[in-house]
């Protein structure tokens, strides 16, 4: 098996500088002076190391991981044991950006104490610097508690993928008057709270830009239109690799799926001819021990 190599600042000098690790201060200047965040979602070492490698300010374990690594029908059946084992593969990785983990299904919906105990694991377990959980107003309370526990916190509004069943599926939010006074006190009672940054997804852009201009906090986009103050993508969905019609709001950036297939074709069928591999791809012996390994097979035939 191939071994990993290490980062070329790690293998050249011990004597360069560490990257300025972004922190949710950074978020906030960035947001002051107008400089959009840009944020990934990552869920190994490798996805992880070429991501943080890119320049990519905030990394996000999310539980979308369910669907496009573990393959599953949702986010809902991802649990806190697989959320932490991804984050800590990805943190390994991690040496500039804020590294972000989706707090599962069912982790924080019980008592306070217990969305507290799992929300610290992710920090001291799993090496996260922040935790992102979805709802407004109706999660404040835990917002808060997290908080206080210094555990900072990323919300995340509009469409929630984990209120799939009590949404009706997967719908565009804040269509009526009604449904945007809602999120924008779901909004405000999040940045109240204490969170860091809030996630708006899936809501019409003219909603988000009133949300991103009345908030003190950073906003990050995910089918929300271009006014936010960052956006965020799906790693596979960038590359091609969820083998499901992309939403509205992707943009696929290369087809790696098709340059994975091209390649495993082009693997197998030179397995089956022999072409793979060559005699410059294998070991040999020395020439005096090939020597005496024919003269003693020559032997053995002989006896």
């Amino acid at each position: 098996m191939s071994i990993t190599q290490l980062r070329p600042s790690e293998a050249s000098a011990l004597n360069t500088p560490a990257p300025t690790h972004v922190t949710a201060l950074t978020l906030l200047e960035k947001k002051r002076v107008g400089t959009p965040i840009v944020a990934l979602t990552a869920y190994d070492y490798p996805s992880a190391r070429l991501a943080d490698e890119a320049g990519i300010d905030l990394i996000l374990v999310g539980d979308s991981l369910g669907m496009v690594v573990l393959g599953y029908e949702n986010t809902l059946s991802v649990t806190l044991d697989e959320m932490l084992h991804h984050t800590r593969a990805v943190a390994r990785a991690t040496r500039r950006a804020l590294l972000v983990a989706d707090m599962p299904y069912g982790s924080y919906h019980g008592s306070v104490d217990e969305a507290t105990h799992n929300a610290i694991r992710f920090i001291k377990e799993a090496g996260a610097h922040a935790v992102k959980i979805e709802g407004g107003r109706n999660r404040a309370v835990v917002v808060r508690c997290l908080t206080d526990a210094e555990v900072p916190v990323v919300g995340h509004i509009g469409l929630t993928p984990q209120s799939l069943h009590a949404m009706g599926g997967y719908r565009v939010q804040g269509r009526t008057l009604a449904a945007i006074d809602q999120l924008t006190t779901d909004a405000r009672a999040l940045e109240e709270a204490g969170a860091i940054a809030i996630v708006l997804e899936g809501i019409p852009r003219e909603v988000a830009a009133d949300l991103t201009a009345h908030a003190a906090i950073p906003t990050i986009g995910i089918g929300a239109g271009p006014d936010c103050d960052g956006q965020v993508l799906v790693f596979h969905d960038l590359f091609n690799l969820t083998f499901a019609p992309t939403a509205k709001f992707v943009r696929p950036y290369a087809d790696a799926a098709g340059m994975f297939s091209t390649a495993l074709a082009k693997y197998r069928n030179d397995v089956v001819t022999r072409v793979f591999p060559s005699d410059s791809e294998s070991y040999h012996l020395p020439r005096e021990l090939r020597s005496a390994l024919t003269s003693s097979h020559l032997r053995a035939r002989k006896a």
